[in-house]
């Protein structure tokens, strides 16, 4: 639950921005900030990584799908460790890391199986 909450924590922000910017597709505007740009790249990346082929087989989708959403909060949370100052949100973009990447490997061998 904990790790939820830091996640909601961390992508709140970007939700706000998502929302004006889903119609352009987070196109970088000319006075956007090195970590902005970032962010817009790595929130384009995860939206199409998560355009998937839908199967039917609603736990292959889910998945499938949480992958990219994964990979999406790592890509994020390598920004901030790039852009970020405050120890706080640091120290939680390490932790995110952490448990996506584990997530992810789990949800990898999980596809593997059932190939």
């Amino acid at each position: 639950m904990r790790f939820l909450f830091a996640l909601l924590l961390l992508l709140a922000p970007l939700g706000a921005h998502a929302q004006g910017a889903h119609h352009g597709h987070g196109a970088a505007a000319a006075g956007d900030s090195a970590s902005t740009r970032a962010y817009k790249q790595a929130n384009d990346k995860m939206h199409r990584d998560m355009s998937i082929r839908f199967s039917g087989d609603a736990d292959r989708d889910f998945v499938a799908g949480m992958i990219a959403h994964h990979q999406g909060a790592i890509d994020m949370a390598k920004v901030v460790l790039q852009h970020g100052k405050d120890a706080e949100i640091r120290k939680l973009a390490h932790e995110i890391i952490a448990a996506q990447e584990k997530e992810i490997a789990q949800m990898k061998e999980w596809q593997a199986k059932r190939r």
